[in-house]
């Protein structure tokens, strides 16, 4: 079991954290560099990238194994936490079976945003899709400024992929032209076949566009969304088999979105199970940000909302662990099991209680930034982990890489990685960005401030620190390796030169364009 102490008369100063991280990161650097003297050539579309300190740092080669076309199945679910596998049965066997990407995290813990990041290998930067609603963001955003022709389901399409979404694609998606610029019955280019729903939050009772036909859905048993998309998913795979032709599948859930709604058959299960209590959950860090300062502690009637909100998210994540084994037996049955890469992940985490906030998402602490990723397929080992850092933007570049293509975005391929190869000269930060919203209503994901809401932020994640800047001046530097639960805000004591230093790294992030600029930009000589 994990010990953990409050203590903290024992701990380095802040001066002496940042010092010894910045002298780890000299040597770190240097020892980089002399390994990059008989590196692997670099991929042809990718430049050699200047890094801080000299020298250069050249993106991996993708090491080639398996299929030339290979199928792919990405499972995004939505709002799924990282607490929350522990119940996943299927997703433990993925793990067994396949890679886990210990250091995998969201562009910005928002659902648009998000997933703006996920189709287009871009940041919010980038996408300028900044909201899940009104004129920065949306569906509304993201057509506006063509994203949809920067997608990785065209680039596939265009390499002979057969191409598939089914589930829950943007935010405002079927609201009326108020808000989708996308007309009912139009399927957006690149995708072959559409199943997409509409405000399918509640599991029931939502629209549907099959194929351009508009279909609502009830509220039998049956026509639980989830289990649709299982359904919808093993018709399009038994025809992929027949047909011959390579495909790309991604099955989107709705759970365990709010109102996190489980099948019925789940309803009543996992009873009396309460939310986890990790050392952050009803407790504020030092030196507390204004937005998150002032909390008291969570009353008797939190905790059980809080209780209640696990347990329901419990219940529904069943569903999903379900269409997961129901589509892993539709590529056995089909004989395609060889040649498919099933990916797993979610397009943001989920707080519950932790930072005596009661469930939401949008900051960028661990509970809300750090999701699963986890791959089986071709040529990746089993029960394999990785440390490398990496982040939503990458799943672009690795789905076009998989398929034969390449893809503009501002994310590397993680082919090199799901393959085997060496993470030693990978990235070792990821950026995250959030912008900040009124209390304007944003459909589902409207979210007060007991929930947090802070102000716009940008922030650089690395294995070793968390650091963050908001607008409004305020800052947060945590040391992981000492304080895995970010519970010490150590910002106040940094020394002008080290805020610089960190500062400019940030930005050097949040200015990045494209991949070799974007792949430059993650490798900052402030984290070892």
């Amino acid at each position: 079991m994990t010990t953990w102490s409050r203590t903290r008369d024992r701990a380095p100063s802040p001066r002496t954290v940042v010092a010894a991280l910045l002298l780890a990161a000299a040597a770190a650097v240097g020892i980089t560099l002399a390994l990059l003297a008989s590196g692997a050539a670099p991929r042809t579309q990718a430049a050699v990238a200047p890094v801080p300190g000299g020298g250069s740092i050249v993106p991996p080669a993708d090491v080639q194994a398996g299929p030339t076309h290979p199928n792919i199945v990405f499972v995004l679910t939505d709002d799924l936490s990282m607490d929350l596998l522990p119940y996943m049965p299927q997703v433990r066997a993925l793990q067994r079976q396949g890679l886990t990407f210990n250091n995998y995290f969201v562009s910005d813990s928002l659902c648009c945003p998000s997933r703006a990041s996920i189709f287009t290998g871009e940041f919010p930067h980038d996408t300028r899709v900044l909201t899940n609603a009104g004129p920065n963001g949306g569906i509304g955003a993201f057509f506006a400024h063509g994203d949809q022709n920067r997608a990785f389901n065209l680039a596939l399409a265009q390499s002979g992929y057969r191409t598939a979404m089914m589930g829950k694609y943007l935010n405002g998606y079927l609201d009326g032209p108020a808000r989708s610029p996308l007309p009912v019955r139009e399927i957006p280019a690149g995708w072959a076949q559409w199943a997409v729903a509409g405000w399918g939050y509640p599991e029931f009772d939502y629209p549907m566009d099959i194929n351009g036909h508009l279909r609502r859905f009830g509220h039998r048993p049956r026509a639980y969304l989830t289990n649709v998309l299982a359904r919808r998913g093993v018709q399009f795979i038994d025809r992929a088999a027949r047909d011959g032709r390579p495909f790309f599948l991604e099955l989107a859930t709705f759970a365990p979105h709010f109102p996190y709604t489980p099948a019925p058959r789940y309803a009543q299960a996992f009873p009396g199970l309460t939310a986890p209590e990790p050392p952050n959950f009803d407790t504020l860090p030092a030196n507390t940000p204004r937005w998150l300062a002032n909390r008291r502690p969570l009353d008797a009637h939190q905790l059980a909302r809080i209780n209640w909100a696990f347990r329901r998210r419990v219940q529904a994540v069943q569903s999903i662990d379900d269409l997961i084994a129901t589509i892993r037996a539709a590529l056995a049955r089909d004989g395609l099991s060889g040649d498919t890469y099933l990916v797993f992940s979610s397009d943001n985490g989920l707080h519950t209680g932790e930072y005596r906030m009661m469930p939401g998402k949008l900051t960028a602490f661990d509970t809300d930034i750090h999701v699963p990723l986890v791959v089986t397929g071709p040529g990746v080992p089993a029960g394999a982990a990785t440390n490398a850092m990496t982040e939503n933007v990458d799943l672009a570049e690795t789905f076009a890489a998989l398929g034969g293509t390449s893809l503009a975005g501002d994310g590397q391929s993680l082919v090199h990685l799901l393959h085997g190869g060496d993470a030693t000269r990978w990235r070792n930060a990821i950026l995250v960005e959030h912008h900040g919203r009124s209390l304007s209503d944003e459909g589902p994901d409207q979210q007060a401030p007991v929930s947090g809401n802070p102000p716009t932020y940008a922030a650089m994640r690395t294995k070793r620190f968390l650091y963050v800047e908001y607008t409004d001046g305020e800052r947060e530097f945590y040391d992981l390796s000492t304080d895995p639960y970010e519970l010490d805000n150590l910002a106040a004591g940094l020394t002008p030169g080290q805020v610089d230093q960190l500062h400019a790294e940030l930005m050097g992030l949040q200015d990045c364009h494209g991949t070799e600029a974007c792949w430059a930009a993650g490798h900052v000589a402030s984290a070892p």
